[in-house]
């Protein structure tokens, strides 16, 4: 062990693998609680990128996404089919265009957002009591700590 590292202790390494199990678990039900259109998984993670960060060229998200652009324009262009995205000129580069969320996917975004919400919700009051719930908004508090710098 070199001088700057420190051991870690047993109860963390159970505690990120239990999160971490959980969490994967967690996902999978929620996606299972909405419609997902039949949407693969990287067509999801462009539409969950461009809510979040807004327009993109292609190769912007070819880059975010790690893959290939001819990959990005085969997902786009699926999405595209289905109404999902909007392209347009970027204002600051007429030759490069601009992808964004259609109202389309702003509507199925929000409805499966709201659908997710409400299964989870459901699920805690019939699943969990009140200290149980206070618990877990608790333990939430401690793991948000972890994403902030």
């Amino acid at each position: 062990m070199g001088p700057m590292e420190h051991p870690t202790s047993a109860s963390a390494v159970q505690a990120a693998r239990d999160v971490r199990v959980v969490f994967s678990r967690l996902r999978r039900r929620l996606r299972e609680a909405h419609d997902t259109r039949e949407l693969t998984p990287s067509q999801t993670a462009v539409l969950s990128r461009l809510d979040k960060d807004g327009p993109a060229s292609t190769s912007d998200l070819a880059a975010a996404e790690r893959v290939r652009p001819q990959s990005m324009a085969a997902t786009l262009a699926a999405l595209d089919e289905r109404g999902l995205i909007q392209r347009h000129p970027d204002p600051a580069d007429g030759r490069r265009q601009l992808i964004s969320l259609s109202p389309a996917a702003r509507t199925f975004i929000d409805d499966n957002r709201q659908a997710r919400e409400e299964w989870l919700a459901r699920a805690m009051h019939d699943h969990f009591t009140e200290d149980e719930r206070q618990t877990v908004i608790h333990a939430m508090t401690l793991l948000d700590k972890l994403t902030r710098p």
